[in-house]
């Protein structure tokens, strides 16, 4: 998440839709057009989500995610998620994390261990008082459109994308349901040959 798309600290809630994507050329072209601004360009993340031995995380519906870019690492707390016409609002909780692999440490200490890896592209675009992500991963291209409400509308109708085709689920499940089809598939959501940070 960017300062762009930051809530208040009254209101720690992420509100987002994310919507499947057949081209992510033609949402970038869309994005021009609308005269949206770039927030950051194309980067590789890796994003590793934490549980206890009982996984009372990922059972509450929450997540502990530790997020690294090549600028910098999150840890985010995102609690459950509720649906609203195809809108998802969950509270969510961010930190910039100075030494990533002491943050792992800590999380040991405190009894988690990673549960979960996945890997993307993604670059970040703001529009209609939203911040707009261009997804590419393992699975395929997504976009999730964070913002308001109405603002989301607002802008998923002017990329000319569907609302109605909005996905309820976060990357790991998603992911979960694909290997559940695909049971040859690794443990984890990551591309072949291994991207890097570097």
């Amino acid at each position: 998440m960017t300062d762009i798309a930051k809530p208040s600290p009254q209101n720690r809630d992420e509100v987002e839709i994310k919507l499947p994507c057949e081209s992510l050329d033609d949402v970038r072209e869309r994005l021009r057009s609308a005269n949206a601004t770039s927030v950051s360009p194309r980067h590789f993340e890796s994003n590793d989500l934490y549980d206890n031995a009982a996984g009372q995380i990922a059972g509450s519906g929450s997540t502990l995610r530790l997020r690294r870019t090549k600028a910098e690492a999150l840890l985010t707390y995102k609690g459950p998620a509720r649906f609203e016409e195809g809108i998802k609002r969950r509270e969510e909780r961010e930190t910039v994390v100075s030494d990533a692999a002491e943050m792992e440490a800590i999380l040991a200490g405190l009894g988690f261990t990673r549960s979960f890896r996945y890997e993307k592209h993604r670059e970040e675009w703001r529009l209609e008082n939203c911040l707009i992500a261009l997804d590419q991963t393992p699975i395929g291209d997504f976009v999730e459109v964070e913002g308001d409400p109405s603002s989301i509308r607002r802008a998923v109708a002017s990329l000319k994308l569907d609302s109605s085709e909005a996905i309820p689920y976060s990357y790991s499940k998603l992911y979960a349901l694909r290997r559940q089809k695909e049971p040859s598939l690794p443990k984890d959501m990551v591309f072949a040959g291994g991207a890097s940070l570097s």
